[in-house]
């Protein structure tokens, strides 16, 4: 063949290309710092969405030779993320506690009731006054008592919720209408006294007491409650929580709530252990599908360390005489555990101290021994001996809260002492053994913002950077690391890597954009509020 026929060729397979149909796509996305997390493709220069679904990750060259797009979003600089995972909250009890009284971070117990004032006042026709946030340990560690509440809420049950939802403070007329006495007991609970009588203290299950009486919600009401709770967690970057325990009643609101595209953001469900939640289960099997899923049931081994409840190997450190206690026998759990391998469902415990962590390491064990790929997840798993913390596995699953630990720091060795402190809220070595690390927040426990999770987990240091060096640093994670626990290892932990927590082609396009760079910038910057814009199945549902 001759130059000439040659070129000629060329000429019209040029002519041909150009003449040939360029498929649509809805977005195209460019001109940022893409983070894919996914390490075939770690730093792609754009990305296409159609129809919910991310179609091309690469080069901007090459995306536009293929697809052209209804719109451009040039990201001028911006930093580009897999929308945030939560992978342990409660996002219905946070959603419900907006309509509450907020008592986090009140340094006194008259600052607390001071809050309860204001919110009375707001809300004067309301049955029941109920809160949650109080931490005894801001304010010297002394746990409240009814004397104040009696005082200014003689007439109208006040019930308020520990920070970590493992205590609560009541006043006379809630303790009354609930049946109380001084010397009642509760299986895996306390009714904490003072000379003989009620304090106003209830500890774990006591709580149910008072808890069995209160009016519920109604499905309206919950829905505007979620309502509000998705907006607050799209404005910080969230697309994805799981929600720790919900009875069948609400699981279903959720799931019907998802089929009609008004709850948007993604849950993963766990559902109680209850007689309810275990028919439906067995009647209906797995819930899956990319809105709402659930396939889990969340279970509860122990309390809580900040008020003691948690079940420890060894004495309290300043409660020589107490180990904490068992919110469930262990019989109760190894039973559970039979059922819902059977069912092939997926079992979370919630486990803190290191007694617990123990002993549902070796209900775990006995239950999964014919099991290839369970992801079985200890909850908090939140002080290990450290002979236990290398029985975590890909089968046997750490899901941790970064911020547990810089909200603990400033009593942890109180409870623990020097010896057993540095057991607790290991991250670095609970990821050596189990390979991923799935990180959440517990909230309303903590806040819902996933980037303080990011900070606490790399930077183990208060919001005033305080300790300067940082807290038992030797389990502090990478930046690369912490992205990881809130996106692809999250997403690992539902049985959904293969469609959540990366930028990948054939991926759900849910993503979020940073106006900075969380890899780069100085972490205290981390802290600011700097979501730009969020996205769900490739729908913008919040921008800056």
């Amino acid at each position: 063949m001759n130059l000439i026929s040659r070129s000629l060729l060329v000429f019209l397979a040029g002519i041909i290309s150009f003449c040939q149909p360029v498929e649509k796509v809805d977005l195209i996305i460019f001109n940022g710092k893409i983070y894919s997390v996914d390490e075939n493709n770690p730093n792609p220069e754009a990305i296409g969405i159609h129809d919910g679904k991310i179609v091309f990750v690469g080069k901007l060259a090459e995306l536009r030779s293929k697809y052209s797009a209804k719109e451009e979003l040039d990201l001028q600089g911006k930093a580009l993320y897999p929308g945030f995972m939560d992978a342990h909250s409660h996002f219905l009890g946070y959603s419900q506690s907006l309509l509450r009284v907020d008592l986090r971070a009140c340094n006194s117990i008259e600052e607390c009731i001071d809050r309860i004032k204001t919110y009375r006042n707001k809300y004067p026709d309301l049955p029941w006054i109920l809160g949650r946030g109080w931490d005894q340990t801001l304010w010297g560690g002394q746990m409240p008592d009814k004397s104040g509440l009696d005082e200014a809420f003689p007439d109208v049950p006040v019930f308020l919720g520990r920070v970590d939802g493992h205590a609560a403070w009541a006043n006379s007329k809630a303790m009354e209408l609930a049946g109380i006495d001084p010397e009642q007991e509760v299986e895996g609970g306390e009714i904490m006294l003072m000379d003989g009588e009620l304090q106003g203290v209830l500890i774990d299950n006591a709580m149910n007491l008072v808890y069995d009486i209160i009016p519920e919600n109604t499905d309206e009401v919950l829905k505007q409650a979620m309502d509000e709770g998705q907006k607050n967690c799209f404005e910080v970057g969230l697309t994805n929580v799981a929600d720790c325990g919900l009875e069948k009643k609400n699981l279903l609101l959720m799931k019907e709530l998802s089929d009609a595209g008004s709850l948007k953001i993604r849950v993963y469900a766990m559902s109680n252990p209850g007689a309810e939640e275990f028919e439906f289960l067995r009647s209906n099997g797995p819930v899956v599908n990319p809105g709402f899923t659930l396939r889990s049931v969340k279970v509860y081994a122990d309390g809580a360390l900040g008020s003691r409840g948690a079940c420890l190997k060894e004495d309290y450190y300043d409660r020589q005489g107490w180990k904490g206690l068992l919110l469930t026998d262990l019989d109760s759990i190894s039973r559970l555990a039979g059922m819902i391998r059977d069912l092939g469902l997926q079992m979370n415990t919630h486990a803190i101290g290191d007694s617990a962590n123990f002993n549902i390491l070796n209900i775990y064990e006995e239950a999964l021994q014919d099991e290839p790929d369970p992801r079985w997840r200890i909850e908090h798993a939140q002080v290990v001996s450290p002979e236990d913390q290398k029985r975590f596995s890909l089968k046997i699953l750490p899901s941790v809260q970064p911020t547990h630990a810089t909200s603990d720091m400033r009593w942890a060795e109180d409870r623990l002492g020097p010896d057993r402190v540095g057991h607790g809220y290991a991250y670095k070595n609970l990821l050596s053994y189990a390979g991923v690390l799935p990180l959440g927040s517990d909230f309303p426990v903590e806040d819902i913002n996933p980037l303080y999770g990011f900070y606490a987990a790399v930077a183990r240091q208060d919001h005033q950077g305080q300790p300067e060096s940082g807290w038992q640093m030797e389990n502090s994670l990478t930046r690369e690391e912490a992205l990881k626990g809130m996106t692809t290892w999250a997403a690992f932990s539902q049985f959904e890597e293969n469609e959540k927590g990366m930028i990948k082609e054939g991926y759900l396009a849910d993503i979020v954009i940073l106006e900075k760079d969380i890899m780069t910038i100085p972490l205290k910057e981390v802290l600011e509020p700097i979501v730009y814009a969020t996205m769900v199945n490739g729908e913008f549902v919040y921008r800056k």
